[in-house]
């Protein structure tokens, strides 16, 4: 079976990683275009460029995917089938019909549930309690082509979204080997996705990095577990504006949304809903992330302070 593979980050970089080492035949990859990363602006090579590149497999990052070129450089190679993992680009349909077997995503979601750009966050985000990848056959919509395979997973009650990114990119590796035997072997039995309106995970934003501690601690906890490691939960602490990298639910109670209880190790903090979280770490801005504890060794957080304000 002849393969394109068109992705982008690590997440896709995990499942062109199997794909190399079951020796499955890469003809190609698609990737973004090298960005300029951090504070010098770098010109830098996404994951799966360079992992392409360390196997000797041709690389191709079109800017575009509509002007015919690329559709011009899959027909010369003529896979059998086309991977898609977090590439970034839409596909037009010339594309998703050129391979016999079409176009295959695999999705960071339990479909129809989180369709768009960022599930794994939303879950967390959202406390849900299980996710899994789902690997399908690619459509004209918006992950809404028919379910292939589907691997489900419990999330932990601490589990951040950037721990479940990295679990989820393994499970989705493994699924998308899977999903390839099957329709090797012609045993794959396609469902349709159910119709409606699943909601959409749409893409993450700073707008969301605020604490707002009228929430439930629950709330919180999840808000600082699914913004984890970009772009993070913040408040404010005295004033001065503070990424919070680590939280747990306290057994402790306490009375005014944000009003710090304890402060012996963890910063412990009063939510909306009378319960509390205690802070493990946090980051002030233009310092090193570090523990509450090792914070407050050298800086005072009374107890009575009201974060946010």
């Amino acid at each position: 079976m002849k393969i394109i593979f068109m992705g982008t980050p690590d997440f896709a970089a995990s499942c062109l990683e199997k794909l190399i080492d079951e020796k499955y035949d890469v003809a190609a990859v698609f990737s973004q275009p090298d960005k300029p990363v951090g504070r010098k602006q770098i010109l830098t090579p996404p994951p799966v460029k360079d992992l392409a590149e360390e196997n000797n497999i041709p690389v191709y990052q079109p800017q575009s995917m509509k002007d015919g070129t690329a559709l011009e450089i899959i027909n010369k190679i003529n896979p059998d089938i086309i991977i898609v993992v977090a590439y970034g680009k839409i596909l037009p349909l010339e594309i998703l019909t050129s391979a016999k077997f079409g176009c295959v995503n695999v999705h960071a979601s339990l479909l129809p549930k989180y369709r768009g750009a960022a599930p794994i966050q939303w879950a967390v985000l959202n406390g849900d309690k299980e996710t899994g990848v789902t690997v399908m056959q690619m459509n004209e919509g918006l992950d809404t082509g028919d379910m292939l395979y589907v691997e489900k997973t419990e999330i932990g009650e601490n589990e951040t979204s950037e721990e479940l990114f990295d679990r989820l990119s393994l499970i989705g590796a493994d699924a998308l080997v899977k999903a390839l035997d099957m329709i090797d072997k012609g045993t794959v039995e396609p469902v349709k996705q159910p119709e409606g309106d699943f909601g959409y995970a749409v893409k993450i934003t700073k707008d969301l990095c605020p604490i707002d501690w009228s929430r439930s601690a629950q709330e919180i906890h999840n808000l600082v577990r699914g913004l984890q490691t970009w772009p993070c939960a913040t408040t404010l602490i005295n004033g001065k504006n503070f990424k919070i990298h680590k939280t747990l639910l306290s057994d402790k109670t306490g009375n005014k949304a944000g009003e710090v209880v304890d402060n012996n190790g963890v910063i412990t903090v009063s939510c909306g809903d009378g319960k509390c979280v205690d802070i493990l770490e946090l980051q002030a801005d233009g310092k090193k992330r570090m523990s509450a504890s090792a914070y407050l060794l050298g800086n005072k957080i009374e107890t009575g302070t009201v974060l946010g304000e």
